[in-house]
């Protein structure tokens, strides 16, 4: 899904858009009764119940106590509000790893999970990698996960996002795996003289006018994670004119961008001497990620 996409068509069963729950209910009656798309709803009652995925199979006749109703009741009208329910649970997987999310930090989508693996295929033994408005931490983590070898540093110019990601590092790598986490915007952030074999990054990168903006999931993320207030490509151009100054010779820069910008993008990285400049589709054949090699 593309940042500027929308999810869950959602209502429910009584006039006015909101559930009926009541206890006594069953969870298969809540299956049958509220029209949500239903691994959304598995995911929203395995939280309010307490209940795992296989108990709430097995479990099917289970009768809703009054807590639990209320609890269910609570969750489903967030939902059905356009709350994301990443945010409603609070937390989302990613590459194979559970990410605490908050408001505070952009919802990591399946398609980012490209750049996690064309990052893997660059990243050298022993290797650095600066991630760059990491938000929840996502990449960084997710490569420091596979890669305990490498060096990696994550920046964000949100102290909350930061505390977010740092909560997400512990969780998934320990204590003794950490990810060096810094404060600033962009390459601000880095310690000069620093040198990467490897940025990456999944900036900001909607239009300020797109209508998307004001609707579904994304009404409820932050606005700075999702557009540049400009083009759209205005992080973009960042990244590409500074990276080479904090990029080793041949080192890699990899971002993420909308279904339309990688023409665009390529242009720029051209333009600006890069090597090797591609771009590579996820898994809906959109041209999700571009980049290109510094030259020797």
């Amino acid at each position: 899904m593309d940042k500027r996409e929308t999810s869950g068509d959602m209502s429910s069963s009584n006039e006015n858009g909101r559930p009926v729950v009541r206890a006594g209910m069953t969870v298969q009656s809540l299956f049958s009764s509220v029209r949500m798309d239903p691994l959304e709803l598995r995911v929203l009652l395995e939280h309010a119940i307490g209940f795992t995925r296989v108990k709430l199979i097995t479990h099917s006749d289970h009768e809703l106590t009054e807590e639990q109703a209320r609890a269910v009741s609570g969750v489903l009208s967030r939902r059905l509000a356009g709350e994301p329910v990443a945010y409603i649970v609070g937390f989302r997987e990613f590459y194979g790893l559970p990410f605490t999310v908050t408001p505070d930090v952009l919802i990591p989508r399946p398609e980012t999970e490209l750049l996690v693996d064309l990052a893997l295929e660059r990243l050298p033994d022993r290797g650095r990698l600066a991630d760059l408005g990491t938000g929840s931490g996502a990449i960084a983590v997710s490569v420091a996960a596979i890669r305990p070898d490498a060096e990696i540093w994550a920046t964000d110019v949100s102290e909350k996002a930061l505390g977010i990601a740092r909560k997400n590092a512990v969780s998934n790598l320990g204590e003794k795996r950490s990810v060096r986490f810094l404060q600033g915007s962009w390459f601000d952030a880095l310690e000069p003289g620093s040198r990467f074999d490897l940025i990456v990054s999944n900036p900001p990168y909607i239009h300020s006018g797109d209508g998307h903006l004001q609707q579904g999931d994304l009404r409820f993320e932050p606005l700075s994670a999702l557009t540049d207030y400009a083009d759209g490509l205005s992080a973009l151009d960042i990244l590409i004119d500074q990276a080479p100054v904090w990029l080793k010779k041949r080192g890699w820069l990899l971002m993420e961008h909308g279904y339309d910008q990688s023409g665009a993008v390529r242009k720029k990285l051209a333009a600006k001497g890069y090597s090797q400049v591609q771009s590579w589709k996820d898994l809906a054949g959109i041209e999700r990620v571009s980049g290109g090699q510094l030259p020797d």
